[in-house]
């Protein structure tokens, strides 16, 4: 199978150089009619032409009684190509014209004679001379052509073109085997190559390629080939580690829908079967029921809001915000919360007030999901420092910075991947995976960005930026 496609290859390219050499061809009978050619009358013609016409004219000539005269054929022919005819005896007289140009002389010196051939009477015509024996005269004549045809005398040593003549046979025998065995080489080069770089983009598809180094005309193709192997490579193992991340991230979900409903499941059953008499253990039980639904409804927002922003029908309210008041009331509802009530968090801004257009649910879902991020998977001790300032260039910047015990490289470069729980969610498990990647997703709809700083033991910083006093869509 191997050998069969080899020489197909080889016939192809074959063919190419083939049809290379007849388009060189052809260019070249292109370029000839284009130097030697002129447009005549009925079509192209070859710049010759005008000389040959000249030279059978004479027939069109007859003498009649010792006067000249041109037979009507002739004088009909002159019209339907354009051209004018001078006809002179033996002494330079004119003895006949038609349609000659007011220009022409009525007769001829012998010098002018000599010279007449060459002469151009107008840029773009040509005279041709030729001669008639008659039967008691003889006569020249003169047809003028409307093209600019050139003509170049080349002189040579006859003898020596003569001796030279079987010498330059066998050189052009020999160039033209020369230029078939080069052509014949330069095939199988060529098949050779192609061979391989058929062979690599079919092991690249199934991922059996091996790099290989080659300089000259098809090194590029080459690195090319191995620069696509590696993307392949690379982008198969970020599937495979994002399926992984994937199919760990469904676990941890299942469990966290799974945990919620036994106690709601549970209180309810105890609640249903009326084994609770005490009216304060029905309270107690309504709010750990109460809890894990509100905990089981965030987990299903969340997923909403995920396929929302992948299929691109998130909704955007925007309006106009003061910032600083809007986080600062976001900062209260926080301490306020029960679970939050005696954690320490921070509120600065260096402005009084700065307007941005945000949907304010949305915004407040990013950005209370960093404090709160901060605030679960951090020590109890952890202080939460939160800022506003203006970060120039008209946008303005929310700072979340805590003192907790910080990322390495690795966790946060995969920090807002969809499905992806840090190292520290073991002992608190609490969350979908989700908050971070939905936060960045937010900030990006409102023409923002979001990054992070970190250190292990160091804590962890967060920069929120967006375009002050107006959207970007």
């Amino acid at each position: 199978m191997k050998n069969k496609s080899d020489l197909n290859l080889f016939f192809r390219s074959f063919g190419i150089v083939v049809i290379v050499i007849f388009a060189a061809i052809a260019a070249g009978i292109g370029l000839f009619y284009y130097v030697f050619a002129i447009p005549a009358r009925e079509g192209l013609s070859l710049a010759s032409w005008p000389d040959v016409y000249t030279d059978n004219f004479s027939l069109q000539l007859e003498e009649e009684q010792g006067e000249l005269k041109v037979k009507e054929f002739g004088i009909e022919d002159l019209d339907r190509y354009g051209l004018w005819l001078q006809v002179i005896d033996e002494n330079g007289q004119e003895v006949f014209s038609h349609n000659k140009p007011e220009n022409c002389p009525n007769s001829y010196t012998a010098s002018e004679l000599l010279a007449f051939g060459t002469n151009v009477y107008d840029n773009d015509s040509r005279v041709f001379a030729g001669n008639y024996e008659g039967a008691e005269k003889t006569y020249g004549y003169f047809i003028g052509f409307p093209y600019a045809v050139g003509k170049h005398m080349l002189y040579y040593n006859g003898e020596h073109v003569s001796r030279l003549s079987p010498v330059i046979r066998t050189g052009i025998a020999c160039v033209s085997c020369a230029v078939f065995l080069f052509t014949l080489a330069y095939v199988f080069w060529l098949s050779r190559h192609l061979g391989k770089i058929t062979k690599g983009i079919r092991d690249v598809s199934r991922r059996a390629y091996t790099p290989c180094s080659a300089g000259g005309v098809f090194g590029e193709v080459y690195a090319a080939l191995s620069e696509m192997d590696t993307e392949l490579r690379r982008s198969d193992q970020l599937r495979i580690d994002t399926e992984r991340v994937r199919r760990e991230w469904i676990t941890n979900i299942t469990h966290d829908v799974k945990t919620p409903l036994s106690p709601i499941k549970g209180y309810a059953e105890l609640l249903a079967e009326n084994q609770i008499s005490e009216s304060g253990e029905v309270q107690e039980y309504g709010k750990i029921i109460l809890k894990n639904a509100v905990y089981t409804e965030n987990l299903i927002n969340d997923l909403k809001l995920t396929y929302q922003f992948e299929a691109g029908v998130i909704p955007l309210s925007l309006q106009e915000i003061h910032l600083v008041r809007y986080i600062r009331e976001l900062v209260i509802d926080l301490i306020n919360d029960p679970a939050f009530s005696k954690r320490e968090i921070e509120f600065e801004s260096a402005e009084d007030e700065v307007a941005v257009k945000i949907d304010s649910r949305l915004f407040r879902r990013a950005v209370g999901n960093l404090i709160i991020n901060a605030l679960t998977h951090n020590p109890p001790e952890t202080k939460v420092f939160i800022r506003i300032e203006r970060s120039g260039q008209g946008r303005v910047s929310i700072l979340l910075r805590d003192n907790g015990t910080g990322m390495d490289e690795e966790e946060q470069a995969e920090l807002f991947e969809r499905y992806y729980r840090g190292t520290n969610t073991k002992e608190k498990p609490e969350g979908s995976g989700l908050g971070l990647a939905i936060a960045k997703q937010i900030v990006i709809l409102h023409g923002g960005d979001i990054t992070v700083k970190s250190k292990r033991n160091e804590g962890t910083e967060f920069r929120v930026s967006i375009p002050e006093g107006h959207s970007v869509k």
